[in-house]
């Protein structure tokens, strides 16, 4: 078992190691993608990225010839100076940490390190994202109404929101068509056996069959 768990570019490193270290690192980058992919929203280029970064990272480390501190100081530069110039979110991040990691693994020749612990992450991201753990379950909504200027909003929804909701919030108030329109943006959650397109009508009635918009509530973009 122990030397299962050696480094196999510990009495140095020859071409077939290395084509060895970069067919796992390959595949482990292919698994960490493919997890991310399952029920997110993703681009090609980022899929194609947590691909080729293990293999990236795995080529600096042997570069540097073992020497871990300067592998991860020049991986770390490269691979992440694009990622910290976008938006993205906290599980990018960490996905992108994860891709790094399997890389350095094998980098170092710990093969059955970099599989094991690649394996262990991707399932447990896996069952994180399938049972919806974090997912916000309080059932708000977002609510947009367009009014005319002539309208008081202050009062003119009120008796809609008592019989059909049991939480609502006024957000934000602005204008639009230079002052004509009114555009109101809540949060609602509804009560359990309110329907919502006859909460919609009765919406239209009151605003003049303006614009009207119910959706799920969008969570608050992050910055990586």
């Amino acid at each position: 078992m122990s030397q299962l768990f050696s480094s196999v570019t510990a009495g140095g490193i020859t071409a077939q190691d290395f084509l060895l270290c970069a067919a796992v690192s390959l595949l482990l980058g292919a698994l960490i993608a493919f997890t991310y992919t399952r029920r997110t929203r993703y681009t090609q280029s980022f899929v194609l990225t947590l691909i080729l970064l293990p293999l990236t990272v795995q080529t600096v480390i042997m570069l540097v010839n073992g020497n871990v501190g300067t592998g991860v100081a020049v991986a770390g530069a490269f691979s992440l100076v694009r990622f910290r110039s976008v938006p993205g979110n906290a599980k990018d991040i960490a996905v992108i940490f994860l891709a790094m990691a399997a890389g350095l693994a094998c980098g170092s020749g710990y093969l059955a390190v970099a599989v094991l612990f690649t394996a262990i992450a991707c399932t447990v991201l896996y069952l994180l994202v399938r049972f919806r753990v974090g997912l916000d379950r309080s059932g708000e909504k977002e609510l947009h109404i367009t009014i005319p200027e002539t309208l008081d909003y202050t009062e003119i929804f009120d008796d809609v929101f008592a019989r059909y909701t049991a939480h609502t919030e006024l957000v934000e108030v602005k204008t639009a068509s230079l002052g004509s329109l009114y555009k109101l943006h809540y949060r609602i959650r509804l009560k359990k056996d309110a329907e919502e397109k006859a909460f919609l009508d009765a919406l239209r009635c009151r605003n003049g069959n303006l614009e009207v918009r119910c959706g799920r509530l969008q969570p608050t973009p992050e910055q990586l």
